[in-house]
Protein backbone atom coordinates (compact mmCIF):
# COMPACT_ATOMS: atom_id res chain seq x y z
CA UNK A 1 0.00 0.00 0.00
CA UNK A 2 1.10 3.55 -0.69
CA UNK A 3 -0.45 6.90 0.06
CA UNK A 4 0.06 9.98 -2.09
CA UNK A 5 -0.74 13.67 -2.31
CA UNK A 6 -1.74 14.76 -5.80
CA UNK A 7 -2.12 18.36 -6.94
CA UNK A 8 -4.89 19.20 -9.43
CA UNK A 9 -5.00 22.30 -11.62
CA UNK A 10 -6.96 23.55 -14.62
CA UNK A 11 -7.08 26.82 -16.54
CA UNK A 12 -8.67 25.90 -19.89
CA UNK A 13 -12.30 25.22 -20.71
CA UNK A 14 -14.62 24.29 -17.86
CA UNK A 15 -11.95 24.36 -15.16
CA UNK A 16 -14.20 23.04 -12.41
CA UNK A 17 -15.50 20.18 -14.57
CA UNK A 18 -11.89 19.17 -15.29
CA UNK A 19 -11.13 19.04 -11.55
CA UNK A 20 -14.28 16.96 -11.05
CA UNK A 21 -13.09 14.61 -13.81
CA UNK A 22 -9.83 14.05 -11.91
CA UNK A 23 -11.66 13.38 -8.64
CA UNK A 24 -13.96 10.95 -10.45
CA UNK A 25 -10.99 9.14 -12.03
CA UNK A 26 -9.47 8.71 -8.57
CA UNK A 27 -12.67 7.83 -6.69
CA UNK A 28 -11.62 4.22 -5.96
CA UNK A 29 -8.49 5.37 -4.07
CA UNK A 30 -9.63 8.78 -2.84
CA UNK A 31 -9.43 9.58 0.87
CA UNK A 32 -10.10 13.32 0.97
CA UNK A 33 -10.27 16.39 -1.28
CA UNK A 34 -9.22 19.95 -0.38
CA UNK A 35 -11.11 23.11 -1.06
CA UNK A 36 -10.81 24.75 -4.47
CA UNK A 37 -8.67 27.87 -4.95
CA UNK A 38 -8.39 30.22 -7.88
CA UNK A 39 -4.77 31.13 -8.46
CA UNK A 40 -2.77 33.19 -10.92
CA UNK A 41 -0.64 31.21 -13.37
CA UNK A 42 2.80 30.11 -12.22
CA UNK A 43 5.90 30.19 -14.42
CA UNK A 44 4.37 31.30 -17.72
CA UNK A 45 2.21 34.29 -16.75
CA UNK A 46 0.58 34.82 -20.16
CA UNK A 47 -2.43 32.54 -19.58
CA UNK A 48 -5.74 32.40 -17.68
CA UNK A 49 -6.06 31.87 -13.92
CA UNK A 50 -6.15 28.32 -12.55
CA UNK A 51 -8.49 26.44 -10.29
CA UNK A 52 -6.41 24.26 -7.96
CA UNK A 53 -7.07 21.56 -5.37
CA UNK A 54 -5.19 18.72 -3.68
CA UNK A 55 -6.27 15.14 -3.02
CA UNK A 56 -5.01 12.46 -0.66
CA UNK A 57 -5.18 8.96 -2.13
CA UNK A 58 -4.27 5.49 -0.89
CA UNK A 59 -4.11 2.16 -2.65
CA UNK A 60 -3.11 -1.43 -1.92
CA UNK A 61 -0.45 -2.72 -4.28
CA UNK A 62 -0.01 0.73 -5.83
CA UNK A 63 3.62 1.59 -6.61
CA UNK A 64 4.79 5.22 -6.85
CA UNK A 65 4.90 5.01 -10.65
CA UNK A 66 1.30 3.83 -10.64
CA UNK A 67 0.26 7.20 -9.18
CA UNK A 68 1.90 8.89 -12.17
CA UNK A 69 -0.03 6.58 -14.49
CA UNK A 70 -3.27 7.45 -12.68
CA UNK A 71 -2.42 11.17 -12.94
CA UNK A 72 -1.84 10.91 -16.67
CA UNK A 73 -5.06 8.93 -17.15
CA UNK A 74 -7.01 11.67 -15.35
CA UNK A 75 -5.35 14.29 -17.57
CA UNK A 76 -6.26 12.31 -20.68
CA UNK A 77 -9.85 12.05 -19.40
CA UNK A 78 -9.98 15.85 -19.39
CA UNK A 79 -8.55 16.09 -22.90
CA UNK A 80 -5.09 17.31 -21.90
CA UNK A 81 -2.70 17.82 -24.79
CA UNK A 82 0.92 18.45 -23.83
CA UNK A 83 2.69 21.30 -25.60
CA UNK A 84 6.41 20.43 -25.54
CA UNK A 85 7.32 24.05 -26.39
CA UNK A 86 5.53 25.54 -23.36
CA UNK A 87 6.54 23.84 -20.10
CA UNK A 88 4.33 25.86 -17.72
CA UNK A 89 1.66 26.67 -20.29
CA UNK A 90 -2.13 26.44 -20.03
CA UNK A 91 -3.80 23.08 -19.66
CA UNK A 92 -7.23 21.55 -19.33
CA UNK A 93 -5.95 19.46 -16.41
CA UNK A 94 -2.63 19.06 -14.69
CA UNK A 95 -2.22 16.34 -12.06
CA UNK A 96 1.12 16.27 -10.25
CA UNK A 97 2.32 13.57 -7.86
CA UNK A 98 3.56 15.73 -4.99
CA UNK A 99 4.62 13.10 -2.44
CA UNK A 100 4.24 9.37 -1.82
CA UNK A 101 4.58 7.34 1.39
CA UNK A 102 5.02 3.60 1.84
CA UNK A 103 2.69 1.51 3.99
CA UNK A 104 5.00 2.04 6.97
CA UNK A 105 4.78 5.83 6.59
CA UNK A 106 8.21 6.35 5.07
CA UNK A 107 8.41 8.97 2.29
CA UNK A 108 9.42 7.73 -1.12
CA UNK A 109 12.40 9.63 -2.53
CA UNK A 110 13.17 9.39 -6.23
CA UNK A 111 15.36 11.36 -8.62
CA UNK A 112 13.93 9.61 -11.68
CA UNK A 113 13.33 12.36 -14.28
CA UNK A 114 9.95 10.76 -15.08
CA UNK A 115 8.81 10.89 -11.43
CA UNK A 116 10.88 12.97 -9.02
CA UNK A 117 9.68 12.58 -5.43
CA UNK A 118 8.88 14.62 -3.59
CA UNK A 119 7.87 17.02 -6.36
CA UNK A 120 10.91 19.29 -6.83
CA UNK A 121 8.96 22.58 -6.78
CA UNK A 122 6.08 21.80 -4.41
CA UNK A 123 7.75 23.71 -1.55
CA UNK A 124 7.62 26.86 -3.72
CA UNK A 125 3.97 26.65 -4.71
CA UNK A 126 1.27 28.20 -2.55
CA UNK A 127 -1.33 26.62 -4.85
CA UNK A 128 -0.11 23.20 -3.68
CA UNK A 129 0.68 23.95 -0.04
CA UNK A 130 -2.48 25.87 0.91
CA UNK A 131 -4.99 23.27 -0.35
CA UNK A 132 -2.84 20.52 1.18
CA UNK A 133 -3.16 22.23 4.56
CA UNK A 134 -6.96 21.96 4.14
CA UNK A 135 -6.71 18.17 4.28
CA UNK A 136 -3.60 17.72 6.45
CA UNK A 137 -3.15 20.74 8.74
CA UNK A 138 -0.11 19.11 10.34
CA UNK A 139 1.30 17.79 7.08
CA UNK A 140 4.96 17.73 6.13
CA UNK A 141 6.53 17.85 2.70
CA UNK A 142 9.34 15.26 2.83
CA UNK A 143 12.75 16.91 2.75
CA UNK A 144 11.30 20.41 3.26
CA UNK A 145 9.35 20.47 6.51
CA UNK A 146 5.97 21.51 7.87
CA UNK A 147 3.50 22.85 5.33
CA UNK A 148 2.60 25.77 7.59
CA UNK A 149 6.26 26.77 7.90
CA UNK A 150 6.74 26.59 4.13
CA UNK A 151 3.80 28.97 3.66
CA UNK A 152 5.79 31.76 5.35
CA UNK A 153 8.88 31.44 3.15
CA UNK A 154 9.50 33.50 0.02
CA UNK A 155 8.28 33.34 -2.68
CA UNK A 156 5.37 31.32 -1.25
CA UNK A 157 4.30 34.00 1.26
CA UNK A 158 3.84 36.55 -1.53
CA UNK A 159 1.83 34.09 -3.62
CA UNK A 160 -0.50 33.25 -0.71
CA UNK A 161 -2.00 36.73 -0.97
CA UNK A 162 -3.14 35.94 -4.52
CA UNK A 163 -4.96 32.67 -3.65
CA UNK A 164 -8.72 33.05 -3.76
CA UNK A 165 -10.75 30.35 -1.99
CA UNK A 166 -13.80 29.23 -3.97
CA UNK A 167 -16.17 27.93 -1.25
CA UNK A 168 -19.06 27.54 -3.70
CA UNK A 169 -17.01 25.02 -5.73
CA UNK A 170 -16.93 21.78 -3.77
CA UNK A 171 -15.17 18.63 -4.92
CA UNK A 172 -16.76 15.96 -2.78
CA UNK A 173 -14.81 12.91 -1.70
CA UNK A 174 -17.92 10.89 -0.74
Amino acid sequence: MTQAVLSLGSNLGDRFAHLRTAVSELRDVLLVVSGVYETPPWGDLDQPAYLNAVVLVRGDGVAPGDWLDRARAAEAGAGRVRDPTRRFGPRSLDVDVVAVWTDDGEPVVSDDPELTLPHPRAHLRAFVLRPWIDIQPYGRLPGHGWLTDLMSTEPVASDVLELRPQPDLRLESD
